[in-house]
């Protein structure tokens, strides 16, 4: 992609506030003229004009606009595949600033979009032209150590969430990634290497504080639990990433956890793939509920990790040990704090590839061999080295609904997997595009050859293109969920590319 067809063309744009600006609620694209540098003052000048039937709302918290600095870096997400000009970000400070932010967006019919970690894999929690409010300053949390209950604000990410349970030994399910933002991880249904223990994310998600539309061009704010808007705490475990508000704090419920033991192991080359998988799809989501696992097939190599919760290292070691005959895989293990462990295994962001492709999908049957053959071959002509075969075993605690129940359908999977493909420098812009096309060819045609083994797609990794995308995220879900969508969001303020749209009235 060209860097002064597009990077240039939407900062400017976006600078001279003008360009398309999808209407809220509608398909409509419109071109809105603005006043010199402040991209928000036109907009804001004429609010009352525009029939905005409550006060003129204004715009409240940390703003950055395309000429202040620090601009080029607020609108880049994780993935620098992506790029997107906004004509607006506010950080928000307090819940008061999501729901200025709402009805300023509402009265000035501006296209806005909702961001916490900003690794939203196609992109869509950035928008040129538009308004992204940011909840990922909201870093509050407190813990009732007596209840067992963690109230956290949402700008959380998954690290600074392990590590203030853990000062407490306690724990909640959430990924493996640190910088990914807690709230969007769990809203979208979340898992990691503590749900076969703890079950998913979302299950252990008791309330929270969302910000909502009101009226014609107005917010308010609603406390959610299972005796208050239970039909919204129901939708947000497994379909609440921007689909019905913003969410500005999450309750969870939160269990003792004082140590894990934590093993890995790694087989050089792909040669001992088909026994790898094989055992460990035998074995993963069967053995002991403590014990959360990932395969992670690579070019040069595969690599398994295990969590054994509560558990020894010699307990650790039996319970993998169908895995580990296989060949002659270099292992480690170590016991330690929860909190302690998953620091130590995290990645720097700033060393990983900028770019990235991933295709998410389900599986409810054992890949037979000619599955485990597609992945090694897909592998052995992988794009680059960081590009990966991903899989996370379900069972045990997965099966077990939350009182209230979740919107999260996939609970009968075996496992989850991904192909993903990362290439290109982090910081470098357009570093990766003589790349782009060979990239995402392989992941279209790696997950193209897998599809007669999968089932369904996860949410928080989208499926861009995908048909039938609704059952495949939500499954009989859906029609629960936009009826849900047109009470909390009639008017469809909320809506990206694959959001979901409110039910029609009979």
């Amino acid at each position: 992609m060209s860097g002064l067809s597009r990077r240039n063309l939407f900062k400017a744009t976006a600078a001279a506030g003008a360009g398309a600006v999808v209407l809220p609620g509608t398909a409509m694209a419109g071109s809105v003229a603005m006043d010199g540098g402040d991209p928000a003052a036109g907009y804001l000048d004429d609010a009352e004009s525009k029939g905005a039937k409550g006060p003129r709302a204004k715009l409240t918290g940390r703003i950055v606009r395309p000429n202040d600095p620090g601009y080029e870096e607020a609108s880049l997400g994780w993935d620098e595949l992506f790029v997107h000009y906004p004509l607006v970000i506010v950080y928000v400070q307090e819940t008061q600033d999501v729901v200025n932010a709402l009805t300023w967006a509402r009265q000035n019919n501006v296209a806005l979009r909702v961001r916490a970690g900003g690794h939203s894999l196609e992109g869509w929690s950035n928008v040129d032209n538009g308004l992204v409010i940011d909840v990922s300053e909201l870093k509050s949390s407190h813990i009732d150590s007596d209840r067992r209950i963690a109230k956290v604000g949402a700008g959380l990410n998954q690290g600074e969430a392990v590590a203030a349970l853990g000062e407490q030994d306690f724990a909640a399910t959430t990924g493996t990634e640190a910088s990914v933002g807690l709230a969007g991880a769990t809203l979208g249904g979340g898992f990691g290497f503590l749900t076969r223990y703890l079950g998913m994310a979302c299950d252990s998600l008791i309330g929270a504080e969302i910000v909502v539309p009101s009226g014609v061009d107005g917010a308010k704010v609603l406390e959610v639990d299972e005796k208050h808007h239970s039909d919204l705490l129901w939708a947000l475990r497994g379909a609440g990433n921007g689909n019905f508000g913003i969410v500005t704090s999450l309750t969870y419920k939160v269990a003792p956890l004082k140590e894990v033991a934590y093993l890995t192991a790694t087989w050089a080359g792909l040669g001992d793939l088909q026994g790898v998988f094989d055992a460990w799809q035998s074995t993963a989501p069967y053995v002991d509920n403590r014990l959360g696992t990932q395969l992670e097939v690579h070019k040069p190599e595969i690599l398994f990790f295990a969590v054994l919760a509560d558990g020894t290292e010699a307990q650790a070691r039996k319970l993998v040990e169908p895995i580990l005959s296989v060949g002659n895989p270099e292992v480690t293990i170590q016991t330690g704090a929860w909190a302690d462990i998953y620091a130590g295994f995290q990645v720097p962001t700033a060393v990983e590839p900028a770019n990235w492709k991933f295709f998410s999908q389900f599986t409810r049957k054992p890949f037979p061999k000619k599955a485990i053959s597609i992945i090694g071959e897909f592998m052995n002509d992988a794009p680059t080295d960081d590009s990966n075969f991903f899989t996370q075993a379900f069972g045990g605690a997965v099966q077990n609904k939350p009182a209230g129940g979740t919107s999260f359908p996939h609970r009968d999977a075996l496992f989850y997997s991904e192909p993903g493909a990362g290439w290109g420098t982090r910081g470098e812009p357009d570093s990766g595009d003589a790349l782009t096309p060979t990239a995402q060819a392989w992941i279209a045609e790696f997950s193209q050859a897998l599809r007669p083994y999968v089932d369904g797609a996860y949410v928080n990794v989208p499926n861009i293109g995908m048909q039938e995308w609704e059952r495949a995220y939500w499954g009989r879900n859906f029609a629960r969920l936009r009826r849900v969508k047109a009470k909390y969001d009639p008017h469809n303020v909320f809506q990206y590319e694959q959001s979901i749209p409110p039910a029609t009235p009979c």
